[in-house]
């Protein structure tokens, strides 16, 4: 009898796993892969941004927006930062809050470790687990694998969604949820490229490679405006569609037929700058190249039939122009799905959880952490934080 076993060795199991260690508690730490911390190693380039230091309840994405505040009220980016700099591991602030190491992603997963070897967490790795069952009626649970079974009184489940499938992601947090009687809400692809088809797709092949800066809503039931916020980053064409931080940030909230509105002048005044080049004998497009990168500026000329000197236009022409600029509507045939998703929208439903120690409401002493919930978080270091605030509150609760 183990007192507490936490399923997945992910940034949300490791952070648990060594706070619930710390109180005392014994546990055992499951993996199925060959190592621990897999999406860590890859993340920010190998760099791994850890976490946000703006990070705040209105950077998530939930049907239940008000489940995630307790935990990340309780366990801060300013925490995370002061056990990092306690391991003397260097970083750095790269933008918009989004802090990276200075050396290697496997320094945030050595600091993990080093905090359950200190804890004394059993880590096993290479342990898939076939079913987990209550192991008597409401106390404690059986965990079966293929080396055998174990019983532990709490059992935590941190085995990510769907996202990334090369890494090892399944949906056995989702099952295990709906064995014990928690709702799913659908899952899909958040922090994703888009794909398109016919001559947008064409349009984007051309340019593939480029990048622009950009401000990027959802157009939602043919109306401009959103149920999102806007987020203003760069594109990048791509040979399926249109990636980049901007794309990857309203892709989260998008669902099919959502148009997506591209503004390619972020910083406004697209009227006001027409209107100040109108007796120019330039051609739009070599004007355009001022504020866009050239090839951009022909191509988007050329598909809006607009490829003709300044002079020559109209001024209900700049008015149409501008607001093209300001609102490119663009409606993406689909996603690139998981094989290239950074997280997983949806999931468990958090109205089936205490917001306070990730509890099952149904089911006594049965936890879910990290991405497996309804809770996505922005690019930038978001969704670590996530998972080091839900790991970190359930850890102090398996241990209570």
């Amino acid at each position: 009898m183990t007192d507490v076993t936490v399923i997945g060795a992910g940034a949300a199991g490791l952070m648990c796993a060594s706070v619930a260690g710390r109180q005392g508690r014994s546990v055992v730490l499951l993996e199925r892969g060959a190592r621990i911390g897999a999406k860590i190693l890859i993340s920010g380039g190998g760099r791994c941004n850890f976490t946000n230091r703006d990070a705040g309840p209105e950077n998530y994405l939930s049907s239940n927006p008000d489940f995630c505040k307790s935990a990340l009220a309780r366990h801060t980016p300013h925490d995370f930062i002061a056990l990092v700099e306690e391991h003397g591991i260097a970083w750095h602030e790269k933008k918009l809050g989004q802090l990276f190491c200075d050396h290697s992603s496997r320094d945030i997963v050595a600091m993990l470790e080093r905090e359950c070897e200190a804890s004394r967490v059993e880590i096993r790795t290479g342990v898939k687990v076939g079913a987990v069952r209550r192991a008597r009626a409401d106390a404690g649970f059986l965990v079966e694998t293929a080396d055998g079974s174990m019983e532990t009184k709490r059992l935590v489940i941190a085995t990510g969604g769907l996202s990334l499938p090369k890494l090892g992601a399944t949906d056995f947090a989702y099952a295990v949820a709906r064995q014990f009687g928690l709702n799913i809400l659908p899952p899909r692809a958040g922090l994703v490229p888009f794909t398109f088809g016919g001559e947008a797709l064409a349009f984007c092949r051309a340019l593939s490679g480029v990048s622009a800066a950009c401000s990027v809503r959802l157009e939602e039931n043919g109306t401009r405006g959103s149920r999102s916020a806007g987020f203003t980053e760069n594109l990048l064409f791509t040979h399926r569609g249109l990636s980049g931080p901007a794309m990857l940030q309203i892709s989260s909230y998008w669902q099919p037929p959502m148009g997506v509105c591209v503004n390619l002048f972020p910083d406004g005044g697209a009227r006001a700058w027409l209107e100040e080049n109108h007796a120019s004998g330039m051609q739009l497009n070599n004007l355009l190249s001022r504020r866009l990168p050239e090839r951009l500026a022909s191509a988007w000329c050329a598909a809006s039939g607009a490829a003709r000197i300044m002079r020559a236009h109209r001024p209900s022409d700049l008015n149409e122009l501008a607001r093209r600029l300001e609102n490119w509507t663009l409606h993406p045939a689909g996603t690139e799905g998981y094989m290239t998703a950074e997280v997983t929208v949806g999931g468990i439903d958090t109205r089936d959880l205490n917001s306070k120690t990730m509890e099952a409401r149904t089911a006594p002493g049965l936890y879910f952490i990290g991405e497996a919930l309804d809770v996505t978080g922005w690019l930038g270091g978001y969704n670590f934080q996530w998972a080091w605030a839900s790991g970190h509150a359930c850890g102090l609760a398996v241990a209570s």
